[in-house]
């Protein structure tokens, strides 16, 4: 196995790091949760997406005055600049390496899953938390145009985006449409097959789940359409670069990683709590909500419960874009067991039918999780809860949080800035009035009054 592996410069510190933040132990599936997280910050899976000296050139293609700003900066300030630029969180270890990328001895940078999977909130690291600041698009762009001045060849992201958007606005990726074009070259098998690309597939945007989550569900997905597994979490590995063979040799890995994932604890709000005014909100939490979010505490459960579309009524356009071949082909292949686990999450859920609609998740740590609703349309919970004053237009700060409202902190507007904005810049503004990008739907809190949401909100903190 070709395997590139980062130096560990100070290996006592990265060990303690890694055991107070994410734990160990031996899960159900026989992966070992302890190897699962090394692997994921150690093993390059994919092609390298660039290297050292492309990194260290980046902010030459920025805007002023940001550019200036970078080129009187020591290195050290520069890179850090260019971390809080494209959203990536530095290692502990060393930060001039990134938590999302695997940083070789060599120099080269490799995207791994922790690239969506794992972002900041309130400034501060939490594992499994998606990464709202991730700016995948302008990065890749950026990236691109050094390799051009340094006369470097194009690595399988600077092509693929040529064809592909990787996302339009800044913490969302198009990412179930990257899983359908991957899928279109492989065989049952995982085999390569040629065949002419697709260009009927319906681009969108979607905000990262959060990985604690993923013990308390029995399927993967907004509309829930494949059982987890170790094998599903391996499709975003399907380059031409990796054969069938990689997958086998792979798969003990995986099994560690989702022995790592299911080990995943949700973290708990880090401020003062209201306990009588939290009490009320559970109450009215449990009449109103618990139904498709479950129950919370030693004795909770979690229904799973997918939602009609039209009962729910979010933005269509992720169930229009995954056809139910596109469903059929992933869960008869390998990833699958050759459909052996197909529609497995259905034991409980009889009545599901997969592009449908979608499912509430459970909302353990969902404080941490904004934005919210599964195309990161709605910037807090308090925006979420009352479904009339949601922004049409909405930009975040750098990494504020609004403790009040919980969840992002936002500048918001009617409409998009009138002047002409940088690439970068504009991918930091969410337009709700794109193509799967609408803050609509969800309005279930409209039957609540003011004292009942409140107290809600206040509840929420505490899950």
């Amino acid at each position: 196995m070709n395997d590139r592996r980062i130096e560990r410069r100070n290996p006592f510190l990265w060990a303690c790091f890694f055991v107070v933040m994410y734990g160990v132990g031996t899960a159900a599936n026989g992966g070992d949760a302890t190897r699962g997280r090394e692997h994921l910050l150690m093993h390059a899976y994919l092609p390298a997406d660039f290297d050292q000296e492309v990194f260290d050139e980046l902010w030459t293609t920025w805007e002023e005055p940001l550019r200036e700003r970078a080129a009187r900066a020591p290195i050290a300030e520069r890179r850090r600049m260019a971390m809080d630029r494209y959203g990536l969180t530095p290692h502990p270890d060393d930060p001039s390496r990134s938590l999302q990328y695997v940083v070789g001895a060599d120099g080269a940078w490799t995207m791994s899953c922790l690239a969506c999977h794992q972002g900041q909130v309130q400034g501060r690291a939490i594992p499994g938390v998606p990464n709202s600041t991730y700016a995948l698009e302008t990065l890749t762009e950026e990236v691109r145009a050094v390799k051009v001045r340094q006369r470097k060849a194009f690595g399988h992201m600077d092509l693929g985006s040529l064809l592909l958007p990787l996302g339009t606005t800044v913490g969302t990726t198009n990412a179930v449409i990257f899983g359908v074009a991957l899928m279109r070259h492989r065989d049952a098998d995982l085999a390569i097959v040629q065949r002419p690309p697709r260009f009927d597939l319906l681009h969108h945007d979607m905000d990262a789940p959060a990985w604690w989550h993923y013990r308390r569900r029995k399927s993967l997905y907004v509309d829930g359409f494949a059982a987890k597994g170790h094998r599903v979490l391996m499709q975003f590995l399907l380059v031409k670069e990796n054969g069938p063979e990689k997958f086998r040799d792979w798969e003990d890995e995986f099994r560690d990683i989702e022995a790592w994932i299911a080990a995943l604890e949700p973290p708990r709000w880090p401020g003062a709590i209201d306990a009588a005014l939290a009490e009320r909100g559970r109450g009215v939490f449990g009449r109103h909500c618990a139904e498709c979010h479950g129950t919370y505490g030693a004795d909770g459960g979690y229904p799973e419960r997918l939602v009609p579309l039209a009962e729910i009524a979010t933005d269509p356009v992720r169930l229009q874009s995954l056809s139910e071949a596109d469903r059929a082909a992933l869960n008869a292949s390998w990833f699958g067991h050759f459909g052996a686990e197909r529609r497995a999450a259905d034991v409980d859920l009889p009545a599901r039918e997969a592009g449908t609609g979608y499912v509430a998740p459970p909302l353990d740590g969902v404080w941490a999780t904004a934005p919210y609703l599964h195309n990161g349309s709605v910037p807090t919970l308090w925006h979420l809860l009352h479904p009339d004053a949601r922004p049409v237009v909405w930009r975040r700060s750098a990494t504020g949080y609004d403790d009040r409202r919980v969840g992002l902190e936002v500048e918001e507007r009617d409409v998009m800035p009138a002047e002409k904005l940088p690439p970068a810049e504009r991918r930091r503004f969410f337009d709700t009035r794109k193509p799967g990008k609408s803050a609509a739907g969800h309005d279930f809190p409209a039957a609540l009054d003011d004292a009942e949401k409140a107290a809600v909100l206040e509840y929420l903190k505490t899950l």
